[in-house]
């Protein structure tokens, strides 16, 4: 079937009348067409410039409000884009929200409201979840920006043009929640306990299905199972945790089915249109997984393609997206011979008494309630350490205010407390460092030196891994360690004269350990480790990656002594 070319297309060749129009794949659209005289980058330019590190969450479906699932999603997400500013790399954040779908149209209808306003309504609250839970992100993409749809047409007419789209008659078991077909052998019926009534759910997510039956438009996602098996097979760390990666693997391997692509406009209205046919939708997941590449400039100016980031370093979603990102994302994009995201972290659920939480179940947690009740860097801390990767976490009020009072109350803040103490004087130890001690074969003295010049790379290991809890815990290992480090030297009973240098040895190691943690542990807690820093007096400028080893800085420590600053101070009993 002819379809007729975009307005935005046809628009861009009007604009360069007599001269040869451009190829299909080579098209920038008008936006970036006009933008190309301001910015003047050269091809010279782009080739030489470090690609900025570029991750992103899921953009978030607004039809109902925030829980922390999605705080957990944005947090892991900051917390690797700070680390990267950390080691000095620019990086680059995007995060924001899915408007199109039957399941917004739907529930715009039940708050009687207009679809767009009921969108900007919810995209609101969603980016003050990002904002007030200090994540640092660059783009906030909505998928009614014009620009998105500029895109989405544009890779829609790419994929036709390749002869990768077809329209066809689709039957299947559909669920509006997920916003996806499932075939027969992914659903099951069940008899509702509620209601007694008998129903037909996903047997992946237990949300209702329905039969359809419709004439849409499919991609032939079956023609790209041997490019997507090579492209796994050459990228075995694709898919965080490899379990996930195998699973994924596996999948393709048994076969992959046509893809529905579209939903015609007399069952969805709210969404982007089929270019060239009026009577379709664009499927929004197509939709929405454009946004990533959105965000990075795309369709981009010729030789600027990396300068906004692309390809996307790290995915990070929920394990409940994996086939939509890991499956039909790299086959749109081999499809178009555009480069693939690098890796994809794959996190797992929250729970709460080992159970699922719903709104039926009562048991959904307010992200807002929580950060205002236990502070953000709290939350950011809590979250990032008891929550899954592999396995779900199970949140509980308790679990919160245990970690608080145990790693950071009486752990780090107490440790700071102790080394800030009047009894102590940092600034004579600081100058001293390691110098002169009448013990250093000591084992004590070795195992904590030792432990503090190691922790860095072993935590920047953990992080090129993807592996964010386990990096914090080994952080916190320090703190732990050093805790039982002081405790066994007791340097306060070292009041001798000819003891102060034995004294300011093992303060001196104590104030390292507190120093590279407060380091590393900035993208964790920002604004804390802010004062931790601010408390023992680091620099501004010696608060890097590099700094984050045992002797890196002597500047430090001027004017701490005696500075008995809460750091972390005791929860209300209203928290409890």
């Amino acid at each position: 079937m002819q379809h007729r070319l975009p307005s935005i297309i046809r628009a861009a060749k009007h604009r360069l009348g007599a001269h040869p129009a451009p190829s299909t794949v080579n098209w920038a659209c008008s936006l970036y067409l006009s933008q190309a005289g301001r910015r003047r980058y050269s091809s010279d330019v782009a080739a030489v410039k470090e690609k900025p590190y570029y991750l992103t969450t899921p953009i978030f479906y607004v039809n109902a409000a925030p829980h922390v699932g999605h705080l957990y999603t944005v947090i892991l997400a900051d917390v690797l884009k700070r680390w990267q500013l950390l080691k000095g790399r620019e990086a680059i954040l995007c995060t924001g929200t899915d408007e199109h779908g039957m399941k917004i149209q739907q529930a715009a209808a039940n708050a009687g409201m207009p679809p767009k306003a009921f969108c900007d309504s919810g995209a609101e609250v969603f980016k003050s979840l990002a904002t007030k839970s200090n994540t640092s992100f660059d783009h906030f993409i909505r998928t009614t920006d014009p620009k998105h749809r500029d895109a989405v047409q544009h890779i829609w007419f790419l994929l036709q043009d390749r002869g990768l789209i077809y329209s066809d008659k689709h039957e299947g078991w559909y669920s509006v929640s997920d916003e996806t077909f499932y075939p027969t052998s992914g659903v099951k019926q069940i008899q509702d306990p509620a209601t007694g009534r008998k129903m037909m759910i996903s047997v992946e997510t237990g949300r209702e299905v329905e039969w359809t039956s419709e004439q849409n438009y499919h991609f032939r996602l079956s023609a790209m199972q041997d490019k997507l098996l090579s492209f796994y097979a050459a990228n075995p760390n694709f898919v965080f945790p490899k379990l996930r990666h195998n699973d994924v693997v596996s999948s393709v391997s048994d076969g992959l089915s046509d893809l529905s692509i579209s939903r015609p406009r007399s069952r969805l209205t709210w969404g982007i249109p089929v270019p060239g046919d009026p009577e379709q939708t664009i499927y929004v997941w197509l939709d929405a997984l454009i946004s990533y590449i959105t965000a990075s400039g795309y369709p981009w100016t010729p030789g600027c393609e990396s300068l906004g980031g692309w390809p996307v370093d790290v995915h990070v979603v929920g394990k409940d997206i994996v086939r939509f990102h890991c499956i039909y994302w790299p086959a749109f994009l081999l499809a178009l011979d555009l480069p693939t995201p690098k890796q994809v972290l794959t996190h797992a659920h929250w729970t709460m008494n080992r159970r699922k939480m719903s709104k039926t179940e009562g048991n959904v947690v307010n992200p807002f309630y929580a950060m205002d009740r236990y502070g953000v860097d709290t939350m950011r801390f809590y979250m990032v350490h008891d929550g899954g990767i592999v396995d779900d976490g199970d949140y509980s009020n308790e679990g919160i205010m245990g970690r608080y009072k145990n790693s950071l109350e009486k752990g780090l803040g107490n440790l700071v407390s102790r080394i800030c103490s009047k009894t102590f004087d940092l600034e004579a130890a600081i100058e001293q460092g390691l110098d002169g001690s009448d013990s250093k074969g000591d084992c004590l003295h070795l195992k904590h030196e030792e432990l503090v010049r190691d922790i860095a790379e072993k935590v920047a290991d953990k992080m090129a891994a993807l592996e964010v809890p386990a990096a914090l815990k080994e952080i916190m290992q320090v703190v732990s360690n050093t805790d039982k480090y002081i405790h066994h030297t007791a340097p306060w009973s070292l009041v001798l004269p000819t003891q102060a240098k034995e004294r300011n040895k093992t303060i001196y190691l104590c104030a390292e350990a507190i120093r590279v943690v407060g380091i590393l542990l900035q993208p964790f807690m920002p604004e804390k480790m802010g004062e931790l820093l601010d408390q023992i007096s680091v620099g501004k400028d010696r608060r890097g990656f590099a700094f984050a080893s045992l002797g890196k800085d002597r500047t430090y420590g001027v004017g701490a002594s005696g500075r008995r600053m809460k750091l972390f101070p005791p929860l209300s009993e209203e928290c409890e």
